[in-house]
């Protein structure tokens, strides 16, 4: 009896020894296969390659809704300037899981990409015309596609095509072409194409199609914009900015889009007899309004007059201007200096450090057309703070 019970002490030090000898890759691989962490339901990648901020915000959005509408678990995409920055850098995780499942990239391609995505079983998805061929897919071609999949360790394959819409009325054709058990990712390609991937949507649609979603976006996506909130770390600078510039006091920011690009985009606008241009249905759908230079690009009187009628109904003094070229700093000084305004302009390498100071002023005054305007303007409206629009607004 004594030895039968030697043996089975000796047999049970064994057994822990080789759990302790076992490697953490071991160990971390038979949690990452538990199917509470894997979603039986797939998942989806797609490149915020359109433009800067603005454009990729709309974009973001649009392509949550679709995650949520196929049921597949979102991979953050990263942001994209020269090169990517991590989701987390800019926005929260957990808030978005209030709305859906979400994982970060770079989490993702470490942790469950060697399971589930497996370097050879790596496809692309390209919307193209069913004229085309798989070989026309050409999703790491160009900048900044090219870097975007590079900076993410990912190459394909292979190559899916497809002719199908991001609505609730494609959703059951998604899951018969490409079910999760043959497709456990969709990596998608953006191309801008003119089209109309929504079948119910009313006004033309200036679509990247892969994305994916339309630009401009949807109405009813921008109630999303309430899952995305700032990190820590873009919050702490932002409140450090505001206690250097203004005394953390009150301050009505506006947003000047007046670049010679701007300028250019605007100067046929009116031909045009359209509600809908980039970002304009943010201010004028409901309306019988069309799309005007002025509101596109407006004149420095209007910038002024709006923003004195502001100053003098809210009693603000602070002025934070965020702006691609001129800040109108002196003139805005001289135009209102019987109100002893204070100007302060910036001029962040980063431009979502503007969209956030705007986003937490007091008043706002944005451009209707620009969807960096629409981003800040999305934030507020969640809040229930006061905006304004150039050559709409009195």
């Amino acid at each position: 009896m004594f030895n039968y019970r030697l043996i089975c002490i000796f047999v049970i030090i064994i057994n822990i020894k080789n759990v302790l000898l076992s490697s953490s890759s071991d160990v971390e691989e038979r949690l990452l296969l538990n199917h509470d962490i894997i979603d039986p339901n797939g998942y989806i990648l797609f490149c915020l390659c359109m433009g800067r901020f603005g454009n990729q915000a709309e974009h973001f959005l649009g392509g949550l809704a679709f995650a949520k509408l196929l049921n597949r678990t979102l991979i953050l995409p990263p942001w994209r300037t020269y090169k990517n920055i991590p989701f987390t850098d800019w926005f929260e995780i957990e808030p978005l899981r209030e709305y859906h499942r979400v994982i970060e990239a770079y989490d993702f391609m470490a942790k469950l990409a060697p399971h589930v995505w497996p370097e050879d079983k790596r496809i692309g998805f390209c919307w193209l015309t069913s004229d085309k061929q798989k070989s026309d897919c050409t999703i790491k071609e160009g900048n900044p596609f090219e870097n975007f999949w590079n900076e993410l360790n990912v190459d394909f394959n292979d190559y899916a095509i497809y002719q199908l819409s991001y609505d609730e009325y494609s959703v059951d054709e998604w899951h018969q072409r490409f079910p999760p058990q043959q497709f456990p990712v969709i990596a998608m390609k953006g191309e801008e194409i003119l089209g109309r991937p929504y079948k119910t949507e009313k006004i033309p649609l200036y679509t990247i199609l892969g994305a994916p979603a339309s630009f401009p976006m949807l109405s009813n996506h921008r109630y999303l914009q309430k899952y995305l909130k700032w990190s820590t770390k873009i919050m702490d600078e932002i409140h450090q900015h505001q206690q250097t510039l203004f005394n953390s006091s009150k301050y009505i920011g506006i947003h000047l889009r007046n670049d010679v690009d701007w300028l250019r985009a605007c100067s046929d606008v009116e031909s045009y007899h359209t509600q809908s241009y980039m970002a304009s249905t943010q201010c004028l759908d409901g309306t019988d309004r069309f799309v005007t230079k002025k509101m596109c690009y407006p004149p420095d009187e209007e910038i002024l007059r709006l923003l004195k009628n502001v100053v003098v109904r809210t009693r603000i003094k602070n002025i934070y201007v965020a702006t691609d070229k001129r800040s109108m700093v002196n003139e805005i000084k001289d135009a209102l200096s019987k109100q002893n305004v204070i100007v302060k302009h910036l001029d962040p390498w980063l431009p979502v450090i503007d969209v956030a100071m705007l986003a937490h002023s007091d008043y706002f005054i944005g451009n209707c057309v620009s969807s960096f305007t629409s981003a800040v303007k999305r934030e507020r409206d969640v809040k229930n703070l006061p905006s304004a629009f150039w050559s709409f607004s009195n």
